[in-house]
């Protein structure tokens, strides 16, 4: 199944969703009031679209996600990836590199990212 699209706003909902899931709908409306600004009739109505579109699912007042966070993030990376460097990895490091410093850390983290893939490849 494809990720649905998500849009910036309603990212910024489904991450008070994911941190607080399963959520009363009450409870979402006072979250979003607090965390984003939102009055309840933009949090309903974001919850609406979003259950249409798959993303979510309330039940009995219940609001719970259909879609993980690692999902949405890949699908965006994905997209960026084949929108922006022709669905080129090395194109985005280069990019992403440039211009951002990189720490001993971060290096070790890719290296062994680099390490999993290579060894999941060969089995």
């Amino acid at each position: 199944m494809e990720t649905p699209k998500i849009f910036e706003s309603e990212y910024r909902f489904c991450l008070i969703l994911w941190e607080h899931e399963p959520v009363a709908s009450g409870e979402l409306v006072r979250l979003c009031r607090e965390e984003l600004g939102w009055k309840q009739s933009t949090t309903y109505t974001v919850i609406k679209r979003l259950s249409e579109r798959g993303v979510l699912k309330n039940e009995n007042s219940v609001v719970s996600s259909l879609v993980s966070k690692d999902d949405v993030q890949a699908a965006e990376i994905e997209e960026l990836v084949e929108k922006k460097f022709e669905g080129s990895l090395p194109a985005v490091v280069a990019a992403f590199t440039k211009h951002q410093k990189i720490s001993q850390a971060e290096i070790e983290e890719v290296q062994k990212m680099i390490d999993r893939f290579r060894g999941e490849e060969n089995q």
